[in-house]
């Protein structure tokens, strides 16, 4: 690729042309030489860079952390050990975003039983699903089975 414009850049690169300009806007991607008419053009390198961005973003890494992988990249004197150690920081932060992503996953699955078990296909104010929403003690105290009784809607309305 040689001398591309932006929109010959993204689709090599998998990219769009609005993420070309915002990765230049906050300086991952360099800002693009200019040919006449005042177009960007972009050379092999460009394809290069942009296309490790992508990767990065596809597993993840935030752009603080890809903007130091990439100054990894450019610099003969770094350590690829400090490449690896973001990696195992990041591993680790999907690992624990997976242990809480599980968990809730089992909340919801047993909220969902509970209100299984009590649902009375009642009409919106009366929904146990809603009434369990609304309310607002700790879960260890609904789990402990101090849920207070749903009011009636009547005495509900009345109080409103």
């Amino acid at each position: 690729m040689a001398n591309e414009n932006p929109g010959a850049l993204a689709r090599v690169t998998q990219t769009s042309v609005p993420t070309v300009r915002y990765y230049e806007q906050i300086g991952l991607l360099p800002p693009a030489a200019r040919q006449g008419g005042s177009q960007r053009v972009y050379r092999e390198v460009d394809v290069r860079r942009l296309t490790f961005i992508r990767r990065c973003r596809e597993f993840g890494f935030p752009i603080e952390q890809v903007r130091l992988l990439a100054s990894l990249v450019q610099d003969p004197n770094r350590a690829c050990s400090e490449a690896r150690d973001l990696a195992q920081a990041h591993l680790l932060e999907v690992q624990k975003k997976r242990a809480e992503l599980e968990e809730l996953e089992r909340s919801i699955a047993a909220f969902l039983k509970t209100c299984d078990e009590s649902c009375s296909k009642a009409s919106g104010p009366d929904c146990v699903v809603l009434q369990q929403l609304c309310d607002c003690r700790p879960v260890e105290a609904r789990k402990a089975g101090k849920c207070r009784t749903a009011k009636p809607a009547a005495v509900r309305r009345q109080r409103a």
